[in-house]
């Protein structure tokens, strides 16, 4: 009787660590295919992953996301590829649209030194504002296509945010004012200096001026931490929240703003991560904030 009881009991502990060989074995198996399926994710590799464990479900489990990793890659390439052909068509259409604008340009100029009826001045003054507009547009395309040009570095160095934040509100100063906007603006006396390019910095505020001119009901609040936040609040009764989380998508426009090509806040985005910032668009009790954030150097 004890003879076939400890024959049970033997023959129970060869199955556990059998078992348990096969657990641990499935374990390293499993934790390894993670391992290379996060890689695969963020390299650019035809590589897929491959396993040497011999457990059918193991295998199965290694078959099924390599067949994902190749629609996910199907996907991607696709995604590049009809990016940069958007790139490429909005640098050709900014080019194309150049040339007759400045054959337009010309032509108005030599109409102005003829002689004309009162009419026929107001309607080339018409001409001469849409043209105006057609060209604003234009040059916003041609920035932006420059901005997302692949290989284009930005010239970081020290910068004073203090100062280049001031610079920008008084250029804008006097539209401000003719729409009926007094900004009130609070900064910090000490220096916040980060090291970013100043002329990158200088078209972020001025898109960020530019949306208030657009959105604004009449009020404009700029606050300048010395942590590096950045805040553009203003009333935006004209907006709501589903508008306001698209502001930041390539040529998203609201009724409000259709004299754009919705490229402003986009162009301002694209700038302040390429800087290693942060922007962000929040919208509560019909007030817009928009956080543009730089950390210091080694901080997040």
């Amino acid at each position: 009787m004890e003879v076939w009881l400890w024959t049970v009991i033997g023959s129970m502990a060869v199955i556990i660590i059998v078992l348990i060989i096969k657990i641990d074995r499935m374990q390293r198996s499993v934790k390894n295919i993670a391992s290379d399926f996060a890689e695969r994710l963020i390299t650019d590799t035809n590589t897929l992953i491959d396993t040497a464990s011999r457990d059918k479900y193991i295998r199965q489990l290694t078959n099924e996301i390599n067949r994902q990793l190749r629609k996910l890659r199907e996907q991607r390439h696709r995604f590049e590829q009809g990016d940069s052909e958007l790139k490429n068509a909005v640098t050709n259409i900014s080019h194309d649209l150049r040339t007759p604008l400045t054959a337009i340009w010309g032509y108005l100029d030599l109409l102005e030194e003829e002689k004309m009826s009162e009419s026929v001045a107001k309607y080339i003054e018409m001409i001469r504002n849409r043209a105006e507009l057609l060209s604003q547009l234009t040059e916003e395309l041609f920035r932006y296509s420059v901005i997302l040009a692949e290989g284009k570095e930005l010239t970081k160095e020290p910068v004073v945010l203090n100062g280049v934040l001031e610079e920008s509100i008084a250029a804008f100063y006097a539209v401000l004012t003719e729409r009926g906007i007094t900004p009130e603006i609070r900064m910090p006396h000490k220096k916040v200096i980060r090291v970013l390019d100043c002329s990158a910095l200088s078209r972020v505020f001025s898109n960020l001026l530019n949306n208030a001119l657009k959105y604004s009901d009449g009020d404009l609040e700029i606050t300048l931490s010395e942590n590096g936040e950045m805040d553009f609040v203003n009333q935006a009764s004209g907006l709501d929240e589903v508008q306001v989380g698209k502001l930041f998508d390539r040529f998203y426009t609201v009724e409000a703003a259709r004299k754009s090509t919705g490229l402003g806040l986009s162009i301002a985005k694209t700038l302040v991560e390429q800087m290693g910032g942060s922007i962000t668009a929040q919208y509560e009790k019909e007030r817009l904030k928009i956080r543009v954030y730089f950390p210091e150097e080694g901080t997040e």
